[in-house]
């Protein structure tokens, strides 16, 4: 059980210019974060340079059936910050991630199982940050988070999350 106030062990950096193994990331990110095992993600996976889940809709329901917003928000940010971690790691980079400001806007009910994408909501996001990184110690990125139940988007999630400088 993990205690409050301790850091959970950082996983050793993948060798340089590798990404993480997407299922051995997401057992030790169940580790970090206890509540993770409870969300339903079956699947982690890249499609280019989004950062795709896979969930079930049971774990994440309301009252009414459907998928509970609340936890829906939550993922959107973890997704988040899975992307900024994981983007940071492939570059050499054990670094911490917050999320500095994030909103939603939730456009259809979530009925069935479904699908959380995250990318950039700039094609440059990447890049500044890495140029902010080198010249500042840190920086931020924008990200865009899309929840799909088959082919009809039930959520938009907009992140800011911001790399704090090393320790």
């Amino acid at each position: 059980m993990r205690e409050v106030g301790i850091p959970h062990p950082r996983l050793s950096l993948p060798e340089p210019g590798q990404r993480d193994d997407p299922q051995a990331f997401l057992a030790w990110l169940s580790d970090a974060i206890p509540m993770v095992e409870h969300l339903g993600i079956h699947e982690m996976r890249w499609e280019g340079e989004s950062l795709v889940w896979e969930l079930s809709l049971v774990p994440n329901l309301n009252d009414k059936g459907t998928g509970f917003g609340g936890g829906l928000t939550a993922q959107t940010t973890l997704l988040g910050w899975c992307w900024t971690t994981l983007w940071l790691r492939e570059r050499g980079y054990a670094r911490d991630v917050v999320v500095a400001e994030a909103t939603q806007r939730f456009l259809a009910p979530v009925t069935g199982d479904y699908r959380l994408t995250c990318a950039p909501e700039s094609v440059q996001g990447p890049e500044r940050l890495d140029e902010r990184l080198t010249s500042r110690g840190r920086g931020r990125i924008g990200l865009v988070q899309q929840l799909w139940c088959g082919d009809t988007l039930c959520l938009e999630a907009h992140g800011n999350y911001a790399v704090l400088p090393a320790a």
